[in-house]
């Protein structure tokens, strides 16, 4: 072969270039032409034409579903008042929130339903399990809340204590005014309101003051240590019994609880009904009367005091050992006063003369 016949293959062989390549060459991807705005209309009107199949295969399932997801709707609602009026009285929060949660219920099977008419390949399981995994993920979120929640829903089911009761949590004293999901509200004896969390009383003390019909007060009272504690006893009983407010049954009592420094203790106790305003006012009451009859018979309310001796004046005794007492004499005239090197005087005295007695003797 000579040259000529090679030069005729490489030109064959060479592509052509950018310039002599077709204008108009289609891509092979989607029939696009590059570098072209090519909108095809039949395209077009053939996307839009299978959407509408599409809606007008689904559209019995849309209707049927959606007349099912209405009438579980008005089942939750009918459901919810049914349960509401039922439990309605003594447990009216409770049936409040059973109320809501049956309707929330019914409306989340109500919802898996339609689902599953009008999307028939979507199983209401794969629902329940995406809703189980997100609640997961909501529980770890809202962890306070949901345990506030489950509290409050323990607190109506046992009802521990009812809406008008007077409780106290830790600090807090007052009258409940509603018991929520959330929290619990109570009204304070000064006119304040107090929001509780529904976790933090189901997990501390309560002292519910009105669970039982009365309640006992007491009150401790100092006589004097030469007074008869038997009288003072029954002055003190007698005078508990004819306390408007003060119960018979239980009947009061007056206990000696101890022999003190400057007084003998009664402890005086007594029931009366439970309500904080009620034992309050009996209180004022027994006090006022206690402190009437004791005086009025006699016997000393003592107090603490101090005294302070000034022998240069006291007794004509003080400094003779033998006869000194000590403070003031009980009554009679007022003593004279002496002065203490009179009476070492009179000691030293007295003491020479039994020592000659003695000497003599001998």
């Amino acid at each position: 072969m000579g040259m000529t016949d090679f030069s005729f293959l490489l030109a064959q062989a060479e592509p052509p270039s950018a310039a002599e390549a077709p204008a108009s060459a289609p891509d092979a991807v989607g029939g696009d032409v590059a570098g072209e705005i090519d909108v095809n209309a039949e395209t077009i009107f053939e996307r839009i034409d299978n959407l509408l199949d599409g809606f007008l295969k689904i559209l019995p399932n849309l209707v049927i579903g959606t007349l099912v997801f209405i009438l579980f709707f008005f089942a939750s609602k009918w459901i919810a008042s049914m349960l509401k009026r039922k439990l309605t009285g003594d447990r009216e929060n409770l049936g409040a929130v059973f109320s809501r949660l049956s309707r929330l219920v019914v409306l989340l099977l109500g919802f898996l339903v339609a689902a599953a008419i009008i999307a028939p390949s979507v199983k209401p399981g794969d629902l329940l399990a995406t809703l189980g995994v997100g609640g997961v993920a909501i529980g770890f979120a809202f962890k306070d809340i949901l345990q506030n929640f489950l509290a409050g829903i323990l607190l109506l089911v046992r009802q521990p204590f009812e809406t008008g009761d007077q409780i106290q949590v830790g600090d807090h004293v007052g009258t409940v005014e509603s018991i929520e999901t959330r929290s619990t509200f109570i009204k304070t004896h000064d006119g304040r309101r107090v929001i509780i969390p529904n976790g933090d009383i189901y997990m501390s003390a309560v002292i519910v003051k009105t669970a039982f019909p009365v309640r006992r007060s007491e009150y401790d009272v100092g006589i004097g240590c030469n007074d008869s504690i038997a009288e003072a006893r029954g002055l003190l009983l007698e005078t508990l019994e004819g306390v408007e407010g003060v119960v018979s049954d239980p009947a009061p009592q007056v206990l000696a609880v101890a022999l003190a420094d400057s007084a003998n203790i009664l402890r005086a106790r007594w029931w009366t009904d439970s309500a904080q305003a009620t034992v309050m006012k009996v209180q004022d009451r027994v006090l006022e009367a206690i402190e009437a009859a004791l005086t009025n018979a006699g016997i000393d309310l003592p107090y603490p005091t101090q005294v302070m001796l000034f022998h240069d004046q006291t007794e004509e005794t003080d400094g003779i050992r033998s006869k000194q007492r000590e403070g003031w004499p009980a009554g009679g005239e007022d003593p004279k006063t002496a002065r203490i090197t009179d009476g070492l005087r009179e000691g030293r005295e007295q003491s020479g003369g039994s020592a000659g007695k003695t000497r003599a003797s001998e």
